[in-house]
């Protein structure tokens, strides 16, 4: 009889990643992914990484931020992946595989689950507690869906943080009372301009992040509020809300020296404020003073701009450390939601060993059907020859018996060489399953 071939390993999760914490402003920008490519990405990425020697990565999902860039992975060889995610990002992106390993972190298993969990939580983003990152955990999941990424493991990782991040927000505080970016923003210009009745603002783009943004603004009543962005469709919504006015992006040029306050998040993947723009609008304004605030990432103001005196220019990294400062941390808040998350990360790790012993149960059915139709087929010809009923079904039932004995007789014969304790813990496996036969 051939020998079966061995079953295949189970795929392992994996999180390769950057974020605020180990990459600067100016790498996280580069490897950024907007979501009109992130499809075409995880295609490509599956195709390029879809034998061993890169790991066999069968399923991916990109979640990119302004604070991170990290891919969600099911690998069959969680290092050799590793490398191979890394050199992929790199010739995407067109940066150096080094300089991305150098400031990235590779989490398996059980810390990618407790990874994504602490994310969707809020846990850890710049502003703890913040609620956008769900919002964008979620998107990147359908991305993911729609790009057929998602598969076993992604798709229960998925839908277990958001329910863990869900626990941890209605259980505990750590969301209330967080400094937002917006309202971080809204107190630097404050301390520019005093109270902002005679400012006018300008917002560039009309995502979720802009009309947070916007909402804090006008809850100070500026002179006036107006919404650039490429989809004029979009600016006059946004500016409807807002009892301000629209425009379009190709008005900035000719409009920029109008607005104290500016406040960019586009998903442009190059600069669209640059120091020209820039220059001219202080020149007509008489040098006096205006706020830029960059959301984006990459970002929609050329870092040339922050150099020009009379222009304050704050990026995420910049409100973010407002915000730390600022923020005294609920120590018994995040105490709780950690013990939330270690409590949910080991019902996923319970969940990931039931899906590590599936192989070796097909393995055992596959075996045990194999045996099963060579001895039926024995029978099957011995009764047909003309023997007698009763004796060919004791043949089968004794072969059939000593087949399945077979396997455990033979590994306990072969542990007489091994420790007392792994011999014990053999024999009190086998004794467990063969000692109490099942009535059924």
């Amino acid at each position: 009889m051939e020998h079966e071939p061995d079953p295949a390993p189970p795929m392992q999760l994996l999180t390769l990643g950057i974020n605020h914490q180990t990459a600067p402003l100016a790498l996280r920008e580069r490897l950024a992914f907007v979501p009109d490519e992130v499809g075409s990405v995880i295609s490509r990425l599956r195709d390029r990484l879809s034998d061993s020697a890169a790991g066999r990565v069968t399923e991916a999902a990109i979640v990119s931020t302004c604070n991170r860039t990290e891919l969600y992975c099911a690998a069959e060889k969680p290092d050799a992946a590793t490398d191979a995610l890394a050199q992929f990002i790199a010739s995407t992106k067109q940066v150096d595989a080094g300089e991305i390993m150098r400031a990235s972190y590779m989490l398996p298993q059980g810390n990618a689950v407790r990874h994504a969990f602490r994310v969707a939580s809020g846990l850890d983003s710049m502003v703890l507690g913040e609620p956008q990152i769900l919002g964008q955990m979620k998107q990147a999941e359908r991305l993911a869906r729609d790009a057929g990424g998602m598969g076993l493991l992604l798709n229960h990782l998925f839908q277990r943080t958001f329910a863990v991040a869900k626990e941890v927000r209605s259980t505990t505080e750590i969301g209330t009372q967080s400094v937002s970016m917006a309202a971080a923003a809204v107190r630097v210009a404050e301390r520019i301009f005093g109270a902002l009745n005679d400012s006018n603002v300008l917002f560039v783009g009309a995502g979720e992040m802009i009309e947070l943004c916007a909402a804090h603004f006008a809850a100070r009543q500026p002179k006036s509020i107006t919404v650039a962005n490429r989809t004029e469709e979009r600016a006059h919504s946004l500016a409807a809300k807002l009892h301000g006015q629209a425009m379009g992006l190709s008005e900035l040029p000719s409009s920029m020296h109008k607005y104290d306050i500016v406040v960019s998040c586009t998903a442009s993947t190059l600069p669209i404020i640059g120091l020209g723009m820039v220059e001219r609008a202080i020149k007509a304004r008489r040098h006096r003073p205006m706020f830029i605030v960059d959301l984006a990432v990459p970002r929609d103001v050329e870092p040339e701009v922050a150099r020009l005196n009379d222009v304050y220019v704050y990026t995420v990294d910049d409100l973010g450390r407002i915000v730390q400062t600022g923020t005294e941390v609920r120590q018994a808040a995040v105490a709780q939601a950690e013990a939330i998350i270690e409590h949910r990360v080991r019902d996923f790790e319970t969940w990931l060993r039931s899906r590590a012993a599936v192989p070796v149960i097909q393995g055992l059915r596959s075996r045990a059907d194999e045996l099963r139709s060579h001895e039926l087929d024995r029978a099957r010809r011995r009764l047909a020859s003309g023997d007698s009923p009763e004796q060919v079904l004791e043949q089968l039932a004794q072969s059939l018996t000593n087949k399945f004995l077979h396997a455990p007789l033979s590994a306990l014969h072969e542990a007489a060489g091994d420790d007392e304790a792994a011999r014990a813990r053999l024999m009190a496996t086998l004794a467990r399953f063969y000692s109490h036969p099942s009535d059924h």
